[in-house]
């Protein structure tokens, strides 16, 4: 058997003596020709990790070798034979991407007869040839992380690391980097995929999960997975409130974990633990318990002691009757043009009281722009929006001030610390004295920033920095909530905590609007539409798109399968037109 591309011995690496370790005794092994995934949560010490095999940092203490070389000794010739592909967007946005092959070509060294042959074969294999002279700050999601990997392959190196290449991708992009790193293992090349989605551990051929910088497990996925075989369970026929079911089922001492999957509920159970008592959950007369196939994901939330199980304090915020408008957000025939480009066109949906309404589609294809012109930061070229029966062209602060808005991108202000964002969202939505005194208290509370209260924003970890984004959004108690890839990359007992947070609220009234890539999360949604083209080409439940799907072969399709499945037979209906 060939040596192993990487070796990690007994590493340790520390940046402030008081701190605990970022990296915590990790020995491992990377080979070369597969997908090592490097999983874990926000925080973990993945980026560090990787920094480390790279030789941008220096272990305190212990020992990598690869390929048989010292990162931290002879960095020339492991910059060589590695190439590294960071998790912010790492390239020239005001440059072209012909610019930017450019410019890496320039840095490797490609030159001549090299250097064209590399830009036609990169080109070619991420499929951006039609793009050379559109500037990288104009891409999609998935069109950036494409082009950061074709920067990153100018020079075929033997080792590959992806520091999260999947954030903020659709779907459809996120196989298409998948395909392509296999293209790529076929060849011989050794990948780490940096990762907190855990369905895509199972992708790869080992795993290396990381917590709090310790490793917890290095192997096959299905090993880990294997650990929770016969403890996964879904709840189906619910015929009351799912969300309900879920918050008591998570109540019980035999439940590790549950999620919202469509109609129903997946929960994990101890192990010898009984299948939960139905009429103990509420869950009606129709409702069964039946084993499903168990994920990479339940295993880890079992691996790391469960999910999320606190009762939200949102759940005894306020009643139901603060919300009184049935027609929460409406959109009539909505259409922005830039010029002679259309981003969304007519496009009409309307959302309920206490309902979670998603958008999804792939990146570039007008979601953002419509969400934009739902909560007033967009003018429509035509047609109308209105929150709470509030034009939102004709009364734009007014139906401002029943609106919380939580930005794909974090949005607050990094060298404001937690409590002065708090302070300054609460003056700007018009809260004073006691009132405010009192939001700004159990916007604290709520999401555990007492010990963090003095820390400037930019400094939080990134499941920090969505607590607060979604503390200031919603610190005036707002009719509806807009939510923009709000857990983009944020680990699982975190995704958690947030969605119970959003279930509380809508159990009190609250209407959610929300954008997602992420496609288990949106099977938290009542309904969806799914935009694609700039047009609306479906919209229902997450099982009415299931249903669409399952017509057309599969037995058992996921929301994945289904997003993939309605926008390829879109794009076949377009070409019989």
């Amino acid at each position: 058997m060939p040596a192993p591309l990487i070796n990690i011995d007994h590493l340790f690496k520390r940046f402030d003596k008081s701190e605990r370790s970022a990296i915590d005794g990790v020995s491992a092994y990377v080979n070369a020709g597969e997908v090592t995934g490097l999983v874990g949560p926000d925080g973990a010490g993945k980026t560090t990790l990787l920094r480390l095999i790279a030789g941008l940092l220096v272990p305190t203490t212990g020992e990598i070798s690869v390929n048989g070389l010292n990162p931290a000794k002879d960095g020339p010739e492991v910059h060589r034979i590695v190439s590294y592909m960071p998790q912010r967007f790492g390239l020239y946005e005001d440059l072209s991407v012909q610019e930017n092959l450019t410019l890496y070509a320039d840095l490797r060294s490609v030159l001549g007869a090299d250097r064209d042959a590399a830009f036609e074969r990169l080109l070619g294999f991420t499929g951006l040839s039609p793009f050379t002279n559109r500037l990288a700050g104009a891409l999609s999601g998935g069109m950036k992380q494409k082009l950061g990997l074709a920067c990153a392959l100018i020079k075929k190196p033997d080792l590959l690391l992806l520091d999260e290449p999947s954030v903020g991708v659709d779907p459809i992009s996120r196989r298409e980097l998948w395909r392509m790193v296999y293209e790529l293992v076929d060849q011989g090349i050794g990948v780490v995929w940096s990762t907190a989605y855990l369905d895509e551990a199972e992708q790869c051929a080992r795993v290396l999960l990381l917590n709090e910088g310790a490793l917890l497990y290095a192997g096959p996925p299905k090993d880990l997975t294997d650990r929770v075989a016969g403890r996964t369970y879904q709840i189906r026929g619910i015929e009351n409130d799912r969300r309900n079911v879920l918050s008591r089922a998570t109540k019980l001492t035999s439940v590790i974990d549950g999620v919202i999957q469509g109609s129903r509920v997946r929960l994990v159970l101890e192990d010898g633990a009984d299948a939960p008592d139905l009429a103990q959950l509420k869950a009606g007369a129709q409702a069964e318990v039946l084993r499903t196939a168990p994920r990479f994901e339940d295993a880890f939330m079992d691996l790391i002691g469960g999910g999320f199980r606190a009762t939200s304090p949102f759940t005894k915020r306020r009643d139901t009757s603060a919300h009184t408008a049935e027609k929460v957000v409406e959109a009539h025939a909505l259409t922005r043009r830039f010029g002679d480009f259309t981003a969304a066109d007519n496009i009409s949906f309307e959302v309920g009281r206490g309902e979670i309404f998603g958008l999804i589609g792939p990146n570039g294809a007008g979601k953002s722009t419509t969400f934009k012109m739902l909560c007033g930061l967009l003018r429509p070229s035509e047609g109308s929006a209105r929150v709470v029966g509030l034009d939102l062209q004709n009364a734009p602060s007014k139906a401002r001030g029943r609106i919380g808005y939580m930005a794909q991108k974090f949005s607050l202000y990094g060298d404001l610390s937690v409590r002065q964002n708090l302070e300054f969202f609460a003056g700007v939505y018009g809260l004073t004295g006691n009132s405010r005194k009192h939001a700004i208290a159990q916007m604290i509370e709520t999401f555990g920033f007492s010990d963090r209260l003095n820390t400037n924003a930019i400094g939080l970890p990134l499941g920090y920095k969505q607590r607060l984004a979604l503390a200031c959004a919603v610190i005036h108690d707002p009719d509806v909530l807009f939510l923009d890839e709000p857990t983009s990359g944020v680990d699982p007992r975190t995704r958690r905590e947030f969605w119970t947070h959003i279930n509380a609220m809508v159990a009190n009234g609250v209407t959610i609007m929300v954008t997602t890539h992420f496609l288990d999360e949106a099977e938290y949604c009542d309904r969806m539409a799914l935009i694609y083209r700039s047009k609306m080409i479906a919209s229902g439940s997450p099982d009415d798109l299931k249903d669409r799907t399952r017509a057309s072969g599969l037995t058992d399709p996921t929301l994945e399968d289904a997003f993939i499945s309605l926008v390829e037979q879109n794009d076949r209906e377009r070409e019989l037109e």
